[in-house]
């Protein structure tokens, strides 16, 4: 299985590689006003607006620095109707892929209640890689605010 890895401050995450639908550069993001926490805003992609979330601001409170490493992964989300909406994360350092089997992830041994999108753990050269589960990113609250627009549009 290959995945793409990132950082969150000194640490590294992964996440599956099959969810990614593109890695793109940094790109302009426009800001909306009153969004949740950690929504960095919306981008156009390939004509449709997409919304972005930004990783480091989720995680560690300050949003991700804007160096030629920040990339913004597209993945594939699952609405709550099951469809597949596209969402942008903005993630640090991310320029290395991982190829492991999921079998090599353990349970870490320590439960975060307030980041349950995290994973078990996997060990390299450089330390513990913890896979970054992308169903679990959003809370039902912001879900609903990323994605009740478009929801709206499909119901019509």
């Amino acid at each position: 299985m290959l995945f793409i890895l990132f950082h969150l401050g000194n640490d590294c995450y992964a996440l599956d590689a099959a969810r990614v639908a593109e890695v793109l550069p940094l790109v302009q993001v426009k800001k909306i006003p009153r969004a949740p926490a950690g929504v960095a805003g919306v981008f156009t992609y390939r004509g449709s607006p997409v919304p972005v979330l930004d990783l480091s601001e989720i995680a560690l409170g300050r949003p991700s620095h804007a160096r030629l490493s920040t990339r913004l992964l597209l993945v594939y989300y699952p609405d709550e109707t099951g469809a597949k909406r596209l969402l942008g994360l903005i993630a640090e350092k991310a320029t290395e892929t991982l190829r492991r089997e999921p079998g090599d992830f353990v349970a870490s041994g320590v439960r975060s209640d307030g980041a349950s999108y995290l994973g078990p753990v996997a060990h390299n050269a450089r330390g513990l890689i913890q896979w970054v589960e992308v169903d679990k990113l959003l809370p039902a609250a912001v879900r609903e605010a990323l994605f009740r627009q478009v929801m709206e549009e499909v119901a019509r």
